[in-house]
């Protein structure tokens, strides 16, 4: 088991890849057991060869996306402390000491480079990720009520029972906002740690597509609002079908009816009854659903004892 393993997911990084590798290298040295990996994801240039040049552990994951190579690197990789990095030199590696002090020494779950309370805003270039990234922090913040300020940064630090108990479920770059999300809701320990930022040199390009990948992190918020906050969800569905049944019952059906004592819109009171049969439906559905996530959140802290009473026996060893 590593001290420190640095994990470096790449696709096409080779302008920038061998300085990250030497960097991250030079910020480890003095920890021993310490390995930085880099996993290519492939890449259609020589990422992987200036890697290994550089020193790092090359492997590959043939699976195209962010998302499968964290599940690769999480799966393969035991470790004490867990730094992920991207290949693209905007993060400074000399944080990673720090950063893997609070997982080491404090005992947190996730630390957050938080690169929007410094120079990022100055330093990116790319239209519109300032307002994505703040659109995604407020959005998480809203529904989840956390103190995140980085929600989709790449540079994280985690420990070994936050790895191992993390289902990795997203394929792309909405993974870092799906890990973010699971560290709230399981109640586990987080820091924001600011870095700085830098913009990526002249000629790497970012893989990120502003808007077809925001729109897909913006849904998986959604989705995992409805999966985690069951109850929340489809009692606030269920309180808009009956909000919507009464303002079109009372004007359209019950005050003609108290008037002339005839139902003048019988398509009208069935559409009404349905909608507060479905409210009715959605209400017990969210208390079915919020009793089985409370269960899943009972068996997950089994489990995080579990992985826990694990790695401290191999230690042990």
């Amino acid at each position: 088991m590593d001290k420190i393993a640095v994990l470096i997911p790449c696709y096409n990084e080779g302008k920038t890849i061998e300085k990250v590798v030497l960097d991250c290298q030079k910020a480890i040295a003095n920890i021993p057991n310490s390995t930085v990996y880099v996993y290519d994801n492939n890449s259609s240039d020589n990422t992987a060869e200036l890697a290994k040049k550089a020193g790092a552990v090359v492997r590959h994951e043939y699976m195209q996306g962010k998302g499968n190579v964290i599940r690769r690197m999480f799966r393969e990789i035991d470790a004490e402390c867990y730094i992920m990095i991207d290949g693209d030199d905007t993060y400074p590696a000399e944080e990673i000491p720090k950063m893997a002090s609070y997982v080491l020494d404090q005992k947190y779950d996730m630390v957050v480079g938080d690169r929007l309370s410094s120079s990022y805003f100055e330093e990116n270039k790319r239209p519109f990720h300032g307002i994505g990234n703040k659109l995604v922090r407020g959005s998480i913040n809203f529904f989840f009520k956390n103190d995140i300020r980085d929600i989709m940064t790449g540079y994280r630090a985690f420990s070994a029972e936050f790895v191992k108990t993390y289902p990795v479920l997203s394929h792309g770059f909405e993974i870092e906002t799906e890990m973010s999300i699971f560290a709230i809701v399981n109640n586990m320990a987080m820091a924001n740690h600011v870095i700085e930022y830098r913009d990526r040199p002249a000629g790497s390009e970012s893989k990120l597509n502003t808007f077809s990948d925001g729109f897909k992190v913006l849904r998986l918020i959604f989705t995992l609002y409805r999966n985690y906050k069951p109850f929340k969800f489809y009692g606030f569905l269920s309180l808009l079908l009956l909000i919507i049944a009464a303002i079109v019952f009372v004007p359209h059906v019950w005050i003609p009816y108290h008037l002339t004592g005839r139902v003048a819109n019988m398509p009208t009171l069935i559409v009404c009854g349905f909608c507060v049969i479905a409210g009715i439906i959605s209400f017990y559905s969210g208390l079915i659903l919020d009793s089985i996530q409370r269960q899943d959140r009972r068996e997950f802290e089994f489990r995080l004892q579990e992985v826990h009473h694990f790695l401290k026996q191999e230690n042990k060893q």
